[in-house]
């Protein structure tokens, strides 16, 4: 008996589907050709990631004042500054007023009294007359 004897339809055919190593070798270029197709690809994605990271860095870092709200915040920032000046000199001001509201209310009371004692010795002067 030969080996074809006993072989089934279904065999026969798996055997002139399969090549043998001719088919690997086929199948093995093809799929080193692809993972090239690939790496090829990906060293492209990953370029164009570094791009865009570094274009996306440069813009947050060095944007420049472009809506209204951020250049309505840098007034009003100017605005507080000028405005926190002012209060100090007013501080000062006020400071400065209330030692001069001190120096001459006591200078008040000191001519109040000159002025008392004034009187007193002018009654006595015009009663020994």
């Amino acid at each position: 008996m030969k080996l074809f004897d006993m072989m089934t339809d279904e065999d026969i055919k798996r055997l002139k589907k399969d090549s043998g190593p001719i088919d690997l070798t086929l199948k093995i270029d093809q799929l080193e050709l692809e993972n090239k197709k690939l790496k090829k690809r990906v060293a492209e994605l990953d370029n164009s990631l570094s791009i865009a990271l570094e274009i996306n860095d440069r813009y947050q870092r060095n944007r420049p004042l472009n809506t209204m709200d951020e250049i309505a915040y840098r007034e009003l920032e100017t605005k507080i500054k000028e405005l926190e000046g002012k209060c100090r000199e007013a501080g000062r001001a006020m400071i400065e007023l209330n030692l001069k509201y001190e120096t001459n209310i006591k200078e008040l009371d000191r001519l109040s009294e000159e002025n008392t004692n004034l009187k007193t010795m002018m009654k006595g002067k015009d009663g020994n007359k």
